[in-house]
């Protein structure tokens, strides 16, 4: 391995802290979906006692399957299209994440401009070092 490499995979966060986020999603993911088997599992036994029938499996596999997925429609669907969407539109570029990029920009040109720094020779360096960073 050459020190590069080394060097780079001891800056890399371990997994469980590089997706610590996405765990515990899964956690909750999880945990929630047994709750939901084990109470809709409840709720049709019951339901079926009361009725004076027998609790079957297939009866409650369709009405569990079916309530999955209508959670996963009226929730999971939004929120992906949300996280999703506002990804889409970022990257892009709609005119809410250029007007505040434009506007980080003259910011950062009023402070270089203050300190005696010409912005446009700094973009040509920085864009000089990131050629020659790039070859």
């Amino acid at each position: 391995m050459t020190d590069s490499s080394t060097d780079e995979a001891k800056s890399r966060p371990r997994f469980h802290r590089a997706y610590s986020f996405g765990i515990v999603t899964g956690i909750f993911f999880i945990v929630s979906w047994v709750g939901q088997f084990v109470f809709q599992a409840i709720a049709v036994r019951n339901d079926a006692e009361e009725h004076g029938s027998a609790f079957t499996w297939s009866d409650f596999f369709p009405q569990f399957l079916s309530s999955t997925f209508e959670n996963w429609q009226s929730e999971f669907l939004q929120l992906v299209w949300q996280a999703a969407g506002l990804m889409l539109f970022y990257f892009w570029g709609s005119s809410q994440s250029r007007e505040g990029e434009e506007r980080v920009e003259s910011k950062i040109d009023a402070l270089l401009q203050e300190r005696g720094i010409d912005p446009e020779t700094m973009d040509r360096d920085v864009k000089a070092r990131a050629d020659g960073r790039a070859s």
